[in-house]
């Protein structure tokens, strides 16, 4: 049913027995064999969304018929002017920007493969991304065009580089009434790299029916948008959580959606007051910057969402007691798409994750990899409409597991069936016998006032086998020392727990997405 012209993209999916199980449980989910994800905005349109805002900027606004004319002249002018056929991937290499929106509609709608990357990624970084998925188009802002030059030299099969002022002046002269490639719903539509907190970067493969599966599943269901809705967030949509905040979520809701002018959380919360938005997406660090700013003005919000990282309980009390809403937490994965596990309203647990999205099962697995019932501990495990495909990459093998996606997270399950988190599998620490998961330290740190962040790592010890050690960061004007640090976890949590070393930073690493990089704090300094 393929109507991909390049297959390599199906030509270096793993191999079906190396697959997860893949489950559509709901009726929602029941895709035609022909689906491609840009109908999102004739179906929002045809609900009687097309005048209304889909993207506001500064004093300017899109609506959805204009945003459907947008995407379709860029698919024209990528299909006619540049040659694309379906199948052929195409880098867009952009901020957030009105235009960034409709490229990745356009992209869809052309039966091109869409390949986001994060704006602040080097020439070389980008030269590795542009040689593993073989790309052969890039949409690049204009000031970030040098950028793509110099990685091309490097990536031979770049032929064309499309500035953002090239690709509006020859939209200008397209026709406005692109008819979507008639895709097959599991014809790929993005390929979407993890964010390498832990090393390479892999290619996560997604079809044209996971875009629409995260739609129907944590949005639909957990998120609940109404038309009314105003996004706004701080993800970039080169990351799959900003793509389903910032572009799909609203499309398919017919809400509207807030670009902010630029980055910075002043900015974020200036742009919320302007456009009196509703729904905010960021990660447990925006919600701790936001609290820094006038809180007034959030007052338009009444939906807050979190991922990327573990919501540390006492960021969410915080958030709460400042402005009476109980932010939803979400575990997601690159892999996945989207959320999978969350809670929302009278459901949310604060400390908890949550359960699984409807849509989706969640189990925990023993060291067997065998799934089991009940209270316990183990490593999360998930199927349902969306799973991993990695491109061409061995480490398929290791993300997998009897059919279920094994996210690499140790979980706890409580009697009432809810995730806790406890750590990264990897971010064990095991001291004296005694398993300590870094993110609970991490916690009890947080809630010592002079604290703004922290990291928790395993140390190397000759008598210990490992200590806890604790990198943290100081909120400005606040001292605090080591001891009265340890002290005070002591008293918040078990006292074998604490960090027996502690050192001061200025800054954590991070990745482009804001997600700490442990594997640098484990590098020897």
């Amino acid at each position: 049913m393929s109507v991909h012209v390049d297959t390599f993209v199906r030509d270096n999916l793993p191999p079906r027995d190396q697959w997860p199980e893949f489950r559509f449980t709901l009726p929602e989910l029941q895709f035609p064999s022909r689906y491609n994800a840009s109908s999102i905005l004739d179906a929002a349109i045809a609900s009687g969304h097309g005048a209304r805002n889909a993207v506001l900027f500064s004093s300017a606004t899109l609506t959805y018929e204009m945003l459907l004319r947008e995407a379709s002249r860029i698919a024209h002018v990528l299909m006619h002017e540049y040659g694309l056929v379906p199948g052929n991937r195409v880098l867009i290499h952009s901020s957030n920007t009105r235009l960034s929106i409709a490229v990745w509609w356009g992209v869809f709608r052309a039966g091109g493969v869409a390949v986001g990357t994060m704006p602040m990624l080097r020439p070389h970084e980008l030269a590795l991304i542009l040689n593993k998925a073989q790309i052969s188009h890039a949409i690049v802002d204009s000031h970030r065009a040098t950028e793509l030059e110099q990685a091309r030299a490097d990536a031979p099969p770049l032929k064309h580089i499309i500035s953002t002022d090239d690709l509006e002046r020859r939209m200008a002269n397209a026709p406005n009434d692109f008819h979507a490639v008639p895709t097959a719903a599991d014809d790929p539509a993005l390929i979407a790299f993890t964010s390498g907190t832990t090393g390479t970067p892999k290619g996560c493969v997604h079809f044209h029916r996971d875009i629409a599966a995260m739609a129907e599943t944590f949005s639909r269901h957990v998120l609940q948008p109404k038309p009314a809705d105003i996004f706004i967030g701080t993800p970039p949509l080169a990351f799959t959580f900003g793509l389903g905040a910032g572009v799909i979520f609203p499309a398919s809701a017919g809400a509207a959606t807030v670009i902010c002018d630029k980055p910075g959380f002043d900015v974020l919360a200036d742009t919320i007051a302007q456009h009196k938005a509703t729904t905010l997406f960021t990660s447990p660090t925006g919600y701790r910057a936001l609290m820094k700013q006038d809180m007034a003005k959030l007052a338009s919000l009444h939906t807050c969402v979190s991922a990327g990282e573990h919501l540390p309980r006492a960021t969410s009390d915080q958030w709460f007691e400042r402005t009476g809403i109980r932010i939803i937490d979400g575990i997601g994965s690159t892999e996945m798409i989207h959320i999978f596990v969350s809670a929302r309203a009278d459901d949310i647990r604060p400390g908890a994750t949550g359960k699984a999205v409807p849509g989706y099962e969640a189990t925990l697995l023993s060291d067997s990899d065998e799934p089991f019932d009940g209270e316990g501990e183990g490593r999360l495990a998930i199927r349902g409409p969306t799973g991993c495909r990695y491109l061409a990459d061995e480490r398929q093998k290791n993300y997998v597991a009897n059919g279920w996606n094994v996210t690499g997270d140790i979980y706890r399950r409580d009697a009432d069936g809810y995730f806790w988190y406890v750590s990264r599998a990897d971010d064990m620490i095991i001291s004296s016998g005694y398993n300590i998961g870094a993110p609970e330290v991490e916690n009890a740190l947080l809630t010592h006032d002079a604290v703004a962040e922290c990291a928790v790592i395993g140390a190397p010890d000759e008598q210990r086998g490992q200590i806890v050690k604790a990198f943290v960061v100081l909120k400005p004007g606040v001292s605090a020392d080591e001891r009265a640090l340890q002290d005070h976890v002591k008293a918040t949590i078990a006292p074998y727990k604490y960090p027996r070393a502690i050192q001061f930073v200025a800054e954590l690493p991070k990745t482009h997405t804001g997600k700490l990089q442990r594997f640098k704090l484990r590098e020897p300094s």
